[in-house]
């Protein structure tokens, strides 16, 4: 069954968690003994209904403040596909932990509170959105129940975000009135917005297609294991295992294993106790090559008519994850799938001040800081650009003095 992997986004109190709530809630995908849990809580909400942000709150701290701090995944499925939730926080303090949440979605669910409008923070989500090149959005103007479900106020939200919309070049954009509290919307469509002809949110969310990765021509498969058992009955085993990033690799394509360069084709495909005839995106696979070639953990297989790009010198775009600034001064690791090697910012090029999306010159990053830089790594990379194929255009930065994960990094541009 297809899975989308889609996570939430909004200002403090916009309704985040109470909307994920609902969907559980409503598709009776809560086990029972959360819904004791959910029953039983001093939780409530001004009407005296359960408070449904429950389910989402993990954290003492936030179920105390009634807010979201970290990233919460919940899990659930309806008869036609299954969804990973990501339910991010909105507070600009915690913006490490919503690109954290946002980096593996497939769609993106942007609440508006019906009474605000768009304010400063949706800007700031809206430009995350676009910064990690997430295909499809869905703006939820929440709340609709405080406006007394008018259409005049959805349609002034919808004109006001469409400008936002084409000034960061978002396409695939649908916008939906919801009352995440009340359950308009949501699952069924709701008969108190009557002038509202589009989807529910749910049947929305089953039928968006985002399966374009998975059609890719870039294939892609960072080596993870060299497997030589050198056994008696296995004297001759030589395989290749690791998951395949993007693209599809079928029985006799021709590939190339970087660095090196090195070329051969595909002799078999080992899937679990099966022999397919073809590697999908997202399936852990080991290939075996017809040739004899030197590969070991961190090569990466990719098909030979389209290969990556490789350089030392890469533009990227950072998100700064760490207390301690950044020190352009030393060394840092560069984690990029399976390959990790030294690296230096040698440039930083701008900050964006991603409150009114101007570029700023900058000496310094501090934690939650985004802009763009220039990395030297001491070893060439094999990659893509980030708009172009997400799963290998990306890494991480890691502070070799603590082993912290500092940095997110969207590869640009290769440097000449």
């Amino acid at each position: 069954m297809n899975i989308l992997k889609f996570f939430t986004a909004g200002s403090v109190d916009d309704g985040k968690s109470t909307l994920i709530g609902r969907l559980l809630y409503d598709t009776d995908s809560i086990l029972a003994d959360q819904l004791e849990a959910l029953q039983s809580s001093n939780r409530k909400n001004d009407d005296g209904t359960i408070d449904l942000a429950i389910l989402t709150d993990g954290l003492r701290a936030e179920r105390e403040q009634g807010i979201t701090i970290d990233v919460a995944y919940k899990y659930f499925q309806t008869e036609k596909r299954k969804f990973i939730i990501a339910d991010t926080p909105g507070h600009i303090q915690y913006t490490r932990n919503m690109v954290t949440g946002a980096s593996t979605a497939n769609l993106a669910i942007i609440l508006i509170d019906a009474r605000n409008g768009v304010v400063e923070q949706t800007i700031r989500h809206s430009y995350l959105v676009s910064l990690l090149d997430i295909k499809h959005i869905v703006v939820c103007i929440n709340k609709m129940d405080m406006v007394d479900y008018s259409e005049e106020v959805y349609t002034s939200i919808i004109e006001k975000y469409k400008v936002l919309a084409q000034q960061l070049k978002l396409k695939d954009v649908t916008y939906i009135p919801v009352s995440a509290l009340k359950g308009d919307n949501i699952v069924q469509n709701s008969e108190r917005m009557d002038w509202y002809g589009g989807e529910s949110l749910l049947h929305f969310l089953e039928k968006v297609d985002t399966d374009n990765l998975d059609k890719s021509q870039l294939a892609r498969m960072p080596v993870q294991w060299v497997i030589r058992p050198q056994t008696e009955e296995l004297h001759d085993y030589r395989g290749y295992a690791g998951r395949v990033l993007s693209g599809t690799f079928n029985l006799n394509d021709k590939v190339t294993i970087l660095p090196s360069g090195a070329n051969s084709i595909i002799e078999k495909i080992e899937f679990f106790d099966q022999e397919p005839v073809a590697a999908h995106a997202g399936q852990s696979v080991t290939i075996h090559l017809k040739d004899d070639v030197d590969i070991s953990r961190g090569d990466t297989i990719v098909n030979a008519s389209a290969l990556p790009q490789e350089s030392k010198l890469i533009e990227a775009d950072l998100c700064w994850m760490d207390g301690r600034a950044l020190d352009t001064s030393i060394m840092y690791l560069i984690q990029h799938n399976s390959k990790t090697t030294k690296c230096k910012i040698s440039e930083i090029l701008h900050k964006i001040d991603i409150n009114t999306l101007e570029k700023h010159d900058a000496e310094e990053f501090k934690l939650n800081d985004i802009g763009r830089v220039i990395i030297k790594t001491a070893d060439a990379l094999a990659f893509d650009l980030y708009d172009d194929n997400r799963a290998n255009g990306s890494a991480i930065l890691i502070d070799s003095r603590t082993n912290l994960t500092v940095g997110a990094l969207m590869f640009r541009a290769a440097v000449e």
